[in-house]
């Protein structure tokens, strides 16, 4: 079981478990980029976008993270450490024979074609790989999520398939190109204790 949720720095960034103080941020991460963010992510209820879900979502974000089951990162700018730009999330965390888990990921409009995703993630992944040993990150994509591929492919992710009809994105069934990273010097965790 983890105690301790990681902050993680970058040159520019720092990436950390939204607290429950910080709903506010979170929510108004969502509202600034509603309209952005609708084409590429599930139809939200109206109760998404309030301080009483996201701080529901924070508090089970933790208890998850403490049973290693997600680890749910804020983006923030070193220079702006209060205001969200963006999240990563490493979800359906399997350990035993598999050691992987699944990656999503956001960023605001107004701070994309700036590198920041890719940065963001080279420095969460090295945290996977190196600290945590996990073996193997999936992720996917919309064909037509051009800007999704191109950090992928930045990052090493190799591609495997394509999924039709895969998720369920803004009331659509929507086809998805699937892709994976794995860790050239992964070690069984279990021996390292």
């Amino acid at each position: 079981m983890y105690l301790n949720p990681p902050t993680l720095e970058s040159d520019r960034l720092i990436l950390r478990m939204a607290t429950r103080s910080e709903a506010v941020a979170v929510v108004n991460y969502y509202l600034e980029n509603k309209d952005f963010l609708t084409a590429v992510e599930p139809t939200r209820s109206p109760g998404f976008y309030t301080l009483e879900f996201w701080q529901e979502q924070i508090d089970k974000a933790l208890f998850e993270y403490s049973y290693e089951q997600s680890l749910k990162l804020c983006l923030f700018k070193q220079d702006n450490p209060k205001k969200i730009i963006g999240k990563v999330n490493f979800h359906q965390i399997q350990r035993g024979v598999s050691h992987s888990c699944v990656l999503g990921y956001s960023l605001s409009e107004v701070e994309q074609g700036k590198g920041y995703m890719t940065e963001a993630l080279e420095t969460a992944i090295a945290y996977l790989f190196n600290d945590q040993q996990f073996h193997r990150i999936s992720a996917n994509y919309m064909p037509r999520n051009q800007r999704s591929a191109n950090v992928l492919r930045r990052l090493g992710f190799v591609i495997e398939g394509y999924a039709r009809d895969y998720l369920l994105i803004n009331g659509k069934w929507e086809d998805h190109i699937l892709a994976s990273l794995t860790n050239p010097h992964w070690k069984n965790p279990e021996l390292l204790q």
